[in-house]
């Protein structure tokens, strides 16, 4: 991590599920904290709950606990307070598309947690395989955002929680802007921004054979 000492730990923060449940592997966002975890260089790990559907604490959290990773479940809310008030030295989170200029779609609630991110100078990193780049978009607005069942909102396991009647907006992803990300973490390298230009991450030229 940027500004860390060679040894020193850090403490990341993740979103919804990208471990060994989500990729039938070592994981993407999680495989990340894993690997800081096993070569003794993670000091905490923090997943959010993520809501609506609960990702995070139903699977992120049981991978945490059965891997002993000194780990915290901490409430979608509370992502600001926690990098206000605790050192937070990264977020890393997976993407389900990452597009030509870098801007990356993923769980609802990535958006807001890049732009925290950024007002509390914490690196923002997304983890994802080559094969969830998509060079065919040019930027995130080209992206389809579909909706969830509005049940997922109004209903917790088939016990209502909300007024019957009230209207519903449920986006599975949201986007976040490149100029948002750090890095983009994949298993050929790292794509950044090249220096003057921070609004955009090259994709194109990134996968580009050297």
């Amino acid at each position: 991590m940027a500004g860390k000492k060679p040894g020193e730990k850090v403490s990341v923060l993740t979103h919804c599920n990208t471990g060994s449940l989500a990729t039938a592997g070592y994981g993407t966002a999680l495989g990340v904290i894993r690997a800081l975890h096993e070569s003794g260089n993670l000091e905490h790990a923090y997943c959010t709950e993520t809501r609506p559907y609960n990702q995070g604490c139903r699977l992120t959290a049981y991978e945490l606990v059965y891997e002993k990773i000194p780990s915290t479940l901490i409430c979608d809310s509370m992502a600001a307070a926690l990098m206000k008030d605790r050192k937070i030295d990264a977020v890393v989170v997976g993407a389900d598309r990452v597009v030509a200029n870098g801007d990356t779609a993923n769980k609802i609630g990535t958006y807001q947690l890049s732009i925290v991110a950024k007002h509390h100078n914490v690196p923002y990193y997304i983890a994802a395989p080559k094969t969830s780049i998509d060079l065919t978009l040019a930027h995130g607005g080209e992206i389809e955002i579909e909706e969830r069942r509005h049940d997922e909102m109004t209903s917790i396991n088939g016990v209502p929680v909300a007024a019957p009647g009230i209207g519903v907006w449920n986006p599975q992803f949201d986007v976040a802007p490149a100029e948002l990300i750090t890095g983009i973490v994949t298993e050929v390298g790292v794509a950044t921004a090249a220096a003057g230009n921070e609004s955009n991450i090259d994709m194109k030229t990134f996968l580009a054979p050297k």
